[in-house]
């Protein structure tokens, strides 16, 4: 997910993903994966996680994690509070704080988000991805099919990968079993990293449609200030002409 923020033009590549497994369009097979992902060392989150059996076919020797979590405290009750596409303020802010898979529900439905992916580049590449996934794999009713996918996609996940590449872990292990099943040593003294509880999420994306919208409004005073000399310049060499023309007809 962040790398698709970081670098827009991955979007594309995953939206041929989508369009491949999805839709029929086309093939993303071991080449494409490598364009898109040979320069990682590990993936994880969306839109990754829509593609776990074609990752694990195109790299047979990797280990997996597989994060649990009790599938209520993922989804957060959200059929007790239904709210239209798009309407922020009508989830209710005990749910938009406590659970960050309906943050990021959220972030494909905020308005803001949307508008940007008409005027702003980066949005432009993302948006449509992000909208694609939620489309996809979660079958366009996240609100009534989420639970339902989670628990399959863990099922499947579990079932096509070897019990010794696997890991079920949950992050209330700390370091533990995941440095031992990586075979790293644990970093004593190292707290165990948060960062992307759900008011973190919030904040990173609000801030960075704030910045997407300053670069928007800098894009159109620089090309819009242009324009306006250009057509002045225009003005000033129409004016000069009749009053050339003028001058001819009078003589």
């Amino acid at each position: 997910m962040s790398a698709s923020v970081e670098n827009p033009p991955d979007c594309l590549m995953w939206q041929d993903a989508f369009a491949a497994k999805y839709d029929g369009k086309g093939k993303f097979g071991k080449d494409e994966w490598d364009k898109l992902l040979g320069h990682c060392q590990a993936v994880c989150d969306w839109p990754a996680a829509a593609f776990g059996k074609e990752l694990i076919e195109a790299y047979p020797n990797a280990k997996v994690i597989l994060t649990g979590r009790d599938v209520d405290s993922w989804y957060k009750c959200g059929h007790s509070h239904p709210f239209s596409r798009g309407k922020e303020s009508m989830l209710p802010s005990n749910i938009r704080t406590r659970s960050t898979l309906h943050t990021v529900y959220w972030r494909v439905t905020e308005p803001q988000l949307r508008l940007l992916s008409h005027i702003d580049w980066a949005a432009s590449q993302y948006y449509p991805m992000l909208r694609k996934f939620f489309d996809t794999f979660f079958e366009g009713d996240f609100l009534n099919r989420g639970k339902d996918i989670y628990l399959d996609h863990y099922k499947e996940i579990k079932s096509l990968v070897p019990p010794e590449q696997l890991l079920e872990y949950k992050i209330s292990q700390r370091w533990g079993p995941l440095c031992d099943f990586l075979d790293q040593d644990i970093p004593y003294g190292v707290p165990f990293p948060r960062g992307n509880d759900a008011d973190t999420f919030i904040k990173r994306s609000r801030a960075r449609n704030q910045k997407q919208m300053l670069n928007v409004g800098l894009w159109l005073l620089v090309y819009g200030g242009a324009v306006v000399v250009v057509l002045f310049m225009i003005g000033i060499c129409i004016t000069d002409i009749f009053r050339c023309f003028k001058v001819v007809h009078h003589t």
